[in-house]
Protein backbone atom coordinates (compact mmCIF):
# COMPACT_ATOMS: atom_id res chain seq x y z
CA UNK A 1 0.00 0.00 0.00
CA UNK A 2 1.10 3.74 -0.78
CA UNK A 3 0.37 5.48 2.20
CA UNK A 4 -1.58 8.91 1.80
CA UNK A 5 0.96 10.17 4.51
CA UNK A 6 3.82 7.97 6.45
CA UNK A 7 4.75 10.46 9.69
CA UNK A 8 6.78 7.25 10.60
CA UNK A 9 9.12 7.84 7.73
CA UNK A 10 8.86 11.77 8.17
CA UNK A 11 10.16 11.29 11.56
CA UNK A 12 12.56 9.03 10.49
CA UNK A 13 14.39 11.68 8.43
CA UNK A 14 15.47 13.60 11.36
CA UNK A 15 15.54 10.69 14.15
CA UNK A 16 18.49 11.25 15.54
CA UNK A 17 17.66 15.07 15.70
CA UNK A 18 14.65 14.68 17.26
CA UNK A 19 16.01 12.22 19.65
CA UNK A 20 18.72 14.62 20.61
CA UNK A 21 16.28 17.37 21.22
CA UNK A 22 13.55 14.96 23.26
CA UNK A 23 16.45 14.19 25.62
CA UNK A 24 17.77 17.68 26.07
CA UNK A 25 14.47 18.70 27.27
CA UNK A 26 13.74 15.80 29.73
CA UNK A 27 17.01 16.28 31.02
CA UNK A 28 16.41 19.75 31.89
CA UNK A 29 13.79 18.88 34.00
CA UNK A 30 11.59 22.09 32.44
CA UNK A 31 8.45 21.14 30.46
CA UNK A 32 6.09 24.10 30.11
CA UNK A 33 6.91 27.92 28.84
CA UNK A 34 11.01 27.37 28.87
CA UNK A 35 13.67 28.13 26.34
CA UNK A 36 12.94 25.77 23.94
CA UNK A 37 9.67 27.69 23.85
CA UNK A 38 11.20 30.59 23.45
CA UNK A 39 13.86 30.09 20.72
CA UNK A 40 11.10 27.91 19.09
CA UNK A 41 9.26 31.08 18.86
CA UNK A 42 11.91 33.37 17.67
CA UNK A 43 13.16 31.17 15.15
CA UNK A 44 9.77 30.73 13.54
CA UNK A 45 8.98 34.40 14.22
CA UNK A 46 12.17 34.98 12.19
CA UNK A 47 11.08 32.16 9.85
CA UNK A 48 7.78 33.89 9.11
CA UNK A 49 8.89 37.51 9.10
CA UNK A 50 6.76 39.00 11.65
CA UNK A 51 8.16 40.50 15.04
CA UNK A 52 6.34 37.73 17.38
CA UNK A 53 5.08 34.50 17.60
CA UNK A 54 3.36 32.90 20.16
CA UNK A 55 2.93 29.52 21.43
CA UNK A 56 -0.23 27.59 21.68
CA UNK A 57 -2.09 24.32 22.13
CA UNK A 58 -3.15 23.99 18.62
CA UNK A 59 -4.56 25.71 15.43
CA UNK A 60 -8.05 26.00 16.21
CA UNK A 61 -7.16 27.86 19.57
CA UNK A 62 -4.39 30.25 17.55
CA UNK A 63 -7.19 31.97 15.80
CA UNK A 64 -9.47 31.56 18.50
CA UNK A 65 -7.19 33.62 20.38
CA UNK A 66 -6.76 36.17 17.60
CA UNK A 67 -10.46 37.22 17.54
CA UNK A 68 -10.81 36.84 21.15
CA UNK A 69 -7.98 38.90 21.56
CA UNK A 70 -9.50 42.11 19.35
CA UNK A 71 -12.91 41.43 21.47
CA UNK A 72 -10.73 42.29 24.41
CA UNK A 73 -8.79 44.70 22.93
CA UNK A 74 -12.17 46.24 21.93
CA UNK A 75 -11.37 46.21 18.36
CA UNK A 76 -14.48 43.93 17.44
CA UNK A 77 -17.64 43.24 19.52
CA UNK A 78 -20.12 39.87 19.68
CA UNK A 79 -22.72 39.93 16.38
CA UNK A 80 -19.74 41.40 14.06
CA UNK A 81 -19.51 39.53 10.59
CA UNK A 82 -16.08 37.97 9.07
CA UNK A 83 -16.12 36.84 5.91
CA UNK A 84 -14.54 32.98 5.55
CA UNK A 85 -14.58 30.60 2.46
CA UNK A 86 -17.06 28.45 2.24
CA UNK A 87 -14.64 26.30 1.29
CA UNK A 88 -12.67 25.11 4.14
CA UNK A 89 -11.91 22.91 7.31
CA UNK A 90 -14.16 23.74 9.82
CA UNK A 91 -11.79 24.84 12.17
CA UNK A 92 -11.70 28.31 10.20
CA UNK A 93 -15.80 28.56 10.96
CA UNK A 94 -15.51 27.02 14.64
CA UNK A 95 -12.90 29.98 15.58
CA UNK A 96 -15.26 32.70 14.95
CA UNK A 97 -18.80 31.55 16.61
CA UNK A 98 -16.64 30.43 18.97
CA UNK A 99 -16.26 34.11 19.91
CA UNK A 100 -20.04 35.21 19.19
CA UNK A 101 -18.96 36.27 15.84
CA UNK A 102 -20.99 35.63 12.40
CA UNK A 103 -18.99 33.72 9.71
CA UNK A 104 -20.51 34.79 6.08
CA UNK A 105 -19.48 31.66 3.70
CA UNK A 106 -18.37 33.17 0.55
CA UNK A 107 -17.53 30.57 -2.34
CA UNK A 108 -14.48 29.67 -3.63
CA UNK A 109 -13.02 30.35 -7.42
CA UNK A 110 -13.76 27.00 -9.07
CA UNK A 111 -10.01 27.17 -10.45
CA UNK A 112 -7.92 27.80 -7.58
CA UNK A 113 -10.31 26.39 -4.94
CA UNK A 114 -9.68 29.32 -3.07
CA UNK A 115 -11.88 32.05 -1.98
CA UNK A 116 -12.85 33.85 -4.89
CA UNK A 117 -12.23 37.40 -4.70
CA UNK A 118 -14.92 38.93 -7.01
CA UNK A 119 -17.25 37.07 -4.46
CA UNK A 120 -16.24 38.92 -1.62
CA UNK A 121 -17.29 42.73 -1.91
CA UNK A 122 -21.04 41.70 -2.25
CA UNK A 123 -21.20 39.68 0.66
CA UNK A 124 -19.51 43.07 2.87
CA UNK A 125 -21.68 44.91 5.13
CA UNK A 126 -21.60 47.49 8.05
CA UNK A 127 -20.97 44.74 10.36
CA UNK A 128 -18.22 43.26 8.04
CA UNK A 129 -14.86 43.48 10.31
CA UNK A 130 -12.68 40.74 8.99
CA UNK A 131 -12.13 38.85 6.12
CA UNK A 132 -10.21 35.19 7.55
CA UNK A 133 -8.33 34.27 4.55
CA UNK A 134 -7.53 30.47 4.43
CA UNK A 135 -4.51 28.95 2.34
CA UNK A 136 -6.17 25.93 1.67
CA UNK A 137 -4.41 22.52 0.47
CA UNK A 138 -1.03 24.95 1.15
CA UNK A 139 -2.29 27.12 -2.12
CA UNK A 140 -1.19 31.17 -1.40
CA UNK A 141 -5.66 32.46 -1.79
CA UNK A 142 -3.72 36.06 -0.66
CA UNK A 143 -4.56 38.31 -3.99
CA UNK A 144 -3.76 42.34 -4.26
CA UNK A 145 -7.52 42.85 -4.37
CA UNK A 146 -8.60 41.19 -1.40
CA UNK A 147 -5.86 43.78 0.01
CA UNK A 148 -7.38 46.83 -1.49
CA UNK A 149 -10.79 45.44 -0.12
CA UNK A 150 -9.33 45.43 3.32
CA UNK A 151 -8.06 48.70 2.83
CA UNK A 152 -11.35 50.11 1.41
CA UNK A 153 -13.77 48.82 3.90
CA UNK A 154 -11.31 48.91 7.16
CA UNK A 155 -11.21 45.20 7.31
CA UNK A 156 -8.56 43.57 9.59
CA UNK A 157 -6.98 40.17 7.50
CA UNK A 158 -6.21 37.42 9.55
CA UNK A 159 -4.56 34.46 7.66
CA UNK A 160 -5.13 31.03 8.66
CA UNK A 161 -1.90 28.98 7.67
CA UNK A 162 -2.76 25.61 8.83
CA UNK A 163 -1.88 24.13 5.73
CA UNK A 164 0.97 26.50 4.14
CA UNK A 165 4.17 26.51 6.24
CA UNK A 166 7.06 28.33 3.83
CA UNK A 167 3.79 29.35 1.38
CA UNK A 168 4.95 33.00 -0.31
CA UNK A 169 3.00 35.77 -1.85
CA UNK A 170 5.57 37.96 -3.83
CA UNK A 171 8.52 37.22 -1.46
CA UNK A 172 6.52 37.50 1.74
CA UNK A 173 5.81 34.55 4.00
CA UNK A 174 1.89 33.78 4.29
CA UNK A 175 1.60 34.67 8.02
CA UNK A 176 3.05 38.06 7.49
CA UNK A 177 0.41 39.62 5.16
CA UNK A 178 -2.35 39.93 7.19
CA UNK A 179 -2.23 41.61 10.82
CA UNK A 180 -2.15 38.33 12.53
CA UNK A 181 -2.08 34.53 11.30
CA UNK A 182 -3.36 31.24 12.80
CA UNK A 183 -0.81 28.29 12.56
CA UNK A 184 -1.21 24.25 13.07
CA UNK A 185 1.43 21.62 13.88
CA UNK A 186 -0.74 19.09 13.88
CA UNK A 187 1.85 15.80 13.13
CA UNK A 188 0.20 15.82 9.33
CA UNK A 189 1.28 19.57 8.72
CA UNK A 190 4.29 20.38 6.47
CA UNK A 191 5.70 21.30 9.88
CA UNK A 192 4.25 19.27 12.54
CA UNK A 193 4.75 18.30 16.10
CA UNK A 194 4.96 15.12 17.40
CA UNK A 195 1.20 15.82 18.79
CA UNK A 196 -0.99 18.75 19.02
CA UNK A 197 0.56 22.35 19.16
CA UNK A 198 -0.03 25.88 17.08
CA UNK A 199 0.96 29.58 16.97
CA UNK A 200 0.23 33.11 16.04
CA UNK A 201 2.22 35.12 14.29
CA UNK A 202 1.96 39.22 14.42
CA UNK A 203 3.97 42.67 13.92
CA UNK A 204 1.17 43.71 16.72
CA UNK A 205 2.27 43.74 20.05
CA UNK A 206 -0.61 45.01 21.49
CA UNK A 207 -2.30 41.67 20.09
CA UNK A 208 0.74 39.56 20.87
CA UNK A 209 0.26 40.23 24.53
CA UNK A 210 -2.76 39.90 24.45
CA UNK A 211 -3.19 36.74 22.95
CA UNK A 212 -0.21 35.74 25.06
CA UNK A 213 -2.03 36.32 28.30
CA UNK A 214 -5.28 34.65 26.77
CA UNK A 215 -3.64 31.65 26.14
CA UNK A 216 -2.24 31.04 29.79
CA UNK A 217 -5.13 31.39 31.75
CA UNK A 218 -5.79 35.31 30.97
CA UNK A 219 -2.67 35.95 32.86
CA UNK A 220 0.20 37.73 32.44
CA UNK A 221 1.90 37.92 35.55
CA UNK A 222 1.62 35.08 38.05
CA UNK A 223 -1.36 34.60 40.04
CA UNK A 224 -2.92 38.47 38.27
CA UNK A 225 -5.37 37.41 36.05
CA UNK A 226 -6.84 40.55 33.74
CA UNK A 227 -8.67 38.02 31.00
CA UNK A 228 -10.77 35.30 31.65
CA UNK A 229 -8.27 32.83 29.70
CA UNK A 230 -7.76 28.98 29.30
CA UNK A 231 -4.91 26.89 29.12
CA UNK A 232 -3.36 26.50 25.76
CA UNK A 233 0.40 26.03 25.34
CA UNK A 234 2.93 24.44 23.82
CA UNK A 235 4.97 22.55 25.30
CA UNK A 236 8.87 22.44 25.44
CA UNK A 237 9.20 18.89 23.96
CA UNK A 238 6.89 19.77 21.15
CA UNK A 239 8.67 23.51 20.85
CA UNK A 240 12.06 21.42 20.56
CA UNK A 241 10.48 18.83 17.99
CA UNK A 242 9.37 21.54 15.62
CA UNK A 243 12.40 23.72 15.86
CA UNK A 244 14.40 20.68 14.25
CA UNK A 245 11.99 20.49 11.62
CA UNK A 246 12.10 23.81 10.71
CA UNK A 247 15.48 23.74 10.16
CA UNK A 248 14.31 20.68 7.21
CA UNK A 249 10.88 23.14 6.00
CA UNK A 250 12.38 24.61 2.88
CA UNK A 251 13.86 21.30 1.63
CA UNK A 252 11.13 19.18 2.49
CA UNK A 253 8.51 21.67 0.67
CA UNK A 254 11.23 21.93 -1.82
CA UNK A 255 10.16 17.84 -2.24
CA UNK A 256 6.92 18.00 -2.20
CA UNK A 257 6.78 20.86 -5.70
CA UNK A 258 8.80 18.14 -7.22
CA UNK A 259 6.01 15.41 -6.46
CA UNK A 260 3.36 17.80 -7.70
CA UNK A 261 5.43 18.98 -11.17
CA UNK A 262 5.18 15.00 -11.64
CA UNK A 263 1.39 15.08 -11.09
CA UNK A 264 0.93 18.23 -13.06
CA UNK A 265 2.75 17.17 -15.92
CA UNK A 266 1.94 13.54 -16.20
CA UNK A 267 -1.56 12.90 -15.28
CA UNK A 268 -3.47 13.12 -18.46
CA UNK A 269 -7.03 11.48 -17.95
CA UNK A 270 -9.85 13.23 -18.94
CA UNK A 271 -11.87 12.48 -16.12
CA UNK A 272 -9.49 14.19 -13.98
CA UNK A 273 -9.30 17.92 -13.58
CA UNK A 274 -6.53 19.52 -11.60
CA UNK A 275 -6.64 22.91 -10.16
CA UNK A 276 -4.84 25.78 -11.78
CA UNK A 277 -1.38 25.26 -11.54
CA UNK A 278 0.32 27.77 -8.98
CA UNK A 279 4.15 29.07 -9.24
CA UNK A 280 6.34 27.31 -6.65
CA UNK A 281 6.74 29.85 -4.68
CA UNK A 282 3.01 30.15 -4.15
CA UNK A 283 2.24 26.46 -3.22
CA UNK A 284 3.98 24.17 -0.67
CA UNK A 285 1.35 21.27 -1.32
CA UNK A 286 0.09 20.17 1.80
CA UNK A 287 -2.48 18.56 -0.20
CA UNK A 288 -2.47 17.77 -3.81
CA UNK A 289 -6.44 17.92 -4.88
CA UNK A 290 -7.40 16.36 -8.00
CA UNK A 291 -11.34 16.63 -8.95
CA UNK A 292 -13.84 13.94 -10.42
CA UNK A 293 -17.06 13.90 -10.94
CA UNK A 294 -16.77 9.76 -10.21
CA UNK A 295 -14.92 10.60 -6.95
CA UNK A 296 -15.90 7.88 -5.63
CA UNK A 297 -15.49 5.39 -7.87
CA UNK A 298 -11.66 6.32 -8.50
CA UNK A 299 -11.10 6.12 -4.96
CA UNK A 300 -12.28 2.90 -4.63
CA UNK A 301 -10.31 1.76 -7.62
CA UNK A 302 -7.29 3.07 -6.31
CA UNK A 303 -7.43 1.63 -3.28
CA UNK A 304 -8.09 -1.72 -4.83
CA UNK A 305 -4.68 -1.28 -6.65
CA UNK A 306 -2.39 -0.01 -3.35
CA UNK A 307 -2.84 3.73 -3.00
CA UNK A 308 -4.20 5.88 -0.07
CA UNK A 309 -6.19 8.84 -1.01
CA UNK A 310 -8.10 10.93 1.23
CA UNK A 311 -10.36 13.53 0.58
CA UNK A 312 -10.64 17.00 1.47
CA UNK A 313 -13.84 17.69 2.98
CA UNK A 314 -16.66 15.44 1.92
CA UNK A 315 -19.00 17.73 4.10
CA UNK A 316 -18.83 21.71 4.25
CA UNK A 317 -19.11 23.63 7.13
CA UNK A 318 -22.87 24.70 6.42
CA UNK A 319 -24.02 21.60 5.54
CA UNK A 320 -22.70 20.24 9.45
CA UNK A 321 -24.72 19.57 11.90
CA UNK A 322 -23.54 21.65 13.91
CA UNK A 323 -24.56 24.71 12.14
CA UNK A 324 -27.99 23.24 11.40
CA UNK A 325 -29.54 26.41 13.04
CA UNK A 326 -27.18 29.13 11.48
CA UNK A 327 -27.20 27.81 7.99
CA UNK A 328 -30.62 26.32 7.51
CA UNK A 329 -31.26 25.80 3.89
CA UNK A 330 -28.38 27.61 2.57
CA UNK A 331 -26.85 26.46 -1.10
CA UNK A 332 -23.39 27.09 -2.10
CA UNK A 333 -23.07 25.34 -5.31
CA UNK A 334 -19.29 25.23 -5.68
CA UNK A 335 -18.62 24.39 -2.46
CA UNK A 336 -21.16 21.41 -2.50
CA UNK A 337 -19.43 20.27 -5.55
CA UNK A 338 -16.09 20.28 -4.79
CA UNK A 339 -17.08 18.24 -1.45
CA UNK A 340 -18.43 15.40 -3.89
CA UNK A 341 -15.64 15.79 -6.10
CA UNK A 342 -12.41 16.09 -4.38
CA UNK A 343 -10.07 13.54 -3.85
CA UNK A 344 -6.10 14.24 -2.13
CA UNK A 345 -3.18 12.54 -3.59
CA UNK A 346 -0.30 10.51 -1.89
CA UNK A 347 2.27 13.94 -1.74
CA UNK A 348 5.13 14.31 1.03
CA UNK A 349 8.71 14.58 1.12
CA UNK A 350 9.13 10.90 1.58
CA UNK A 351 7.72 9.16 -1.54
CA UNK A 352 9.62 8.05 -4.38
CA UNK A 353 9.68 7.92 -7.74
CA UNK A 354 8.31 4.79 -8.51
CA UNK A 355 5.35 5.15 -5.71
CA UNK A 356 4.55 8.63 -7.98
CA UNK A 357 4.31 6.44 -11.10
CA UNK A 358 2.72 4.08 -9.80
CA UNK A 359 0.36 7.18 -8.73
CA UNK A 360 -0.10 8.62 -12.32
CA UNK A 361 -0.49 4.90 -13.77
CA UNK A 362 -3.13 4.22 -12.04
CA UNK A 363 -4.64 7.46 -12.32
CA UNK A 364 -4.36 7.12 -15.98
CA UNK A 365 -5.97 4.07 -16.57
CA UNK A 366 -8.72 4.76 -14.72
CA UNK A 367 -12.37 4.44 -16.66
CA UNK A 368 -15.93 3.96 -15.83
CA UNK A 369 -16.57 0.81 -15.30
Amino acid sequence: MIPFLSLKDITAKYADEISSAVERVVDSGWYLQGKENELFEHHYADYIGTKYCIGCGNGLDALIWIYRAYIELGVMQHGDEVVVPANTYIASVLAITENGLKAVLVEPDPNTLELDENKIEEAISFRTKSILLVHLYGRCAYTEKIGELCKKYHLHLVEDNAQAHGCKYKGLKTGSIGEAAGHSFYPGKNLGALGDGGAVTTNNKELADCIRALANYGSSKKYVFKYCGRNSRLDEIQAAVLDVKLRHLDEDNHLRQKVAAYYYDNICNPLITLPLRLPDENNVYHVFPILCECRDELQQYLTEHGVQTLIHYPIPPHLQGCYNSEWEGLSLPITERLAKQELSLPISQVINSKEMSLVVELINSFHLR
